[in-house]
């Protein structure tokens, strides 16, 4: 096992492998102050790309990215995205021990895209729900091929970085979640976390950083951009820079006719998005009874205040953007701070 000195000055730096970029952050070991924070554009990819077309740009990226940065040391948490994750929230008989690692994999086995045998499989414990006269445990499994994950840690490893955890992202999401919202009430409290990506948006519901709930959602940013596109008759990639351009600006900044085609393009995505993630929080009222969600965060490369706006019309929460750095004294401009979540919560990590 590696320890964790209690005399390190700084944290691990998180390493949040995307779709379009390359994204690290590392803090001090109190957590208190931002020592470095990163984001390295990748080359854009096509749809059927291998992951090890992926490992490929992640290396040569991640080389890059550390080139005349502020980090110290060569210890990060990386993280496993949803293309390297098999994802399922299962229910079993409430075991201890090696007995529910057993229910957990025998359930799980009939469900793996690959054999239990290639797989490395870890679960956390939501909470106890009825089914029927019997009182189950849900359970949320996480597992990926072993191939993936060596794969992963060679990748890392050839940057001449130390890895010295691996996380997934729906805990690094939960873990930054809590780090924003530490007061005692709000440790009781349960949100939805949305962490909308290029690809796919993830839906956590959590319990102060405790996990009960997890989805992907196949909504992302490609498909705002794909929607414009067909709207306004251009090309994937123009319709991204003037959605980008467009979404940074504040409002008394932009083209009214162009955040006008922008809304009216994104509205059936965006519909597609709050039906999917009022499901959720269906899901969440009838299988976890007696807590209501207090609150919706929004994070992620794609958060932006219209998209929090047009999600709020959809959702009978409170709704409001993530902001990892929020507690920090000083934090320079990087852009849409949702963005950092991930890095953020893999940054928090404690290792033992």
């Amino acid at each position: 096992m590696i320890s964790w000195l209690g005399k390190h000055r700084c944290g691990p730096v998180g390493v949040d492998l995307g779709a379009r970029s390359i994204k690290l952050v590392q803090l001090s070991a109190d957590r208190l102050h931002l020592i470095d924070a990163c984001r390295w554009e990748l080359p854009p990819i096509q749809p059927n790309t291998s992951f090890e077309q992926h490992i490929a740009r992640w290396s040569e990226g991640l080389a890059k990215a550390l080139e005349g940065r502020a980090f110290r040391g060569r210890e990060v948490v990386v993280c496993l995205g949803d293309r390297q994750l098999f994802l399922q929230n299962v229910r079993v008989p409430r075991e201890m021990g090696a007995h529910m690692h057993r229910l957990v994999a025998q359930e799980a086995a009939g469900r793996l895209p690959f054999g239990i045998d290639e797989a490395e499989l870890r679960f956390v414990e939501a909470a106890d729900v009825r089914q029927g006269d019997a009182t189950l445990r849900e359970v949320i499994v996480f597992a990926c091929q072993r191939t993936v994950l060596q794969q992963t840690l060679q990748m890392v490893e050839t940057a001449k970085l130390n890895p010295v955890a691996v996380d997934v992202e729906p805990a690094a999401l939960a873990r930054c979640y809590a780090a924003q919202f530490r007061r005692e009430d709000d440790k009781n409290e349960r949100a939805l976390i949305v962490h909308v990506g290029y690809s796919r948006t993830a839906a956590v519901i959590a319990q102060g950083d405790e996990m009960l709930f997890v989805k992907y959602i196949e909504i992302g940013g490609s498909h705002f951009d794909a929607a414009i596109a067909r709207h306004l008759k251009m090309d994937a990639s123009e319709a991204t820079l003037l959605r980008k351009h467009n979404g940074d600006r504040r409002s008394d900044m932009q083209d009214p006719e162009v955040a006008r085609s922008v809304a009216e393009a994104s509205r059936p995505v965006i519909e597609r998005l709050g039906g999917e993630l009022s499901m959720c929080i269906r899901y969440h009222s009838v299988t976890f009874r007696g807590q209501p969600l207090v609150r919706m965060v929004l994070g992620g490369g794609e958060s932006t205040p219209q998209l929090l706006e047009s999600l709020g019309r959809h959702l009978d929460v409170k709704c409001e953007l993530s902001d990892p750095f929020r507690s920090f004294p000083t934090v320079p401009n990087l852009g849409r701070k949702g963005q950092w979540d991930v890095a953020t919560g893999l940054a928090l990590r404690e290792l033992n």
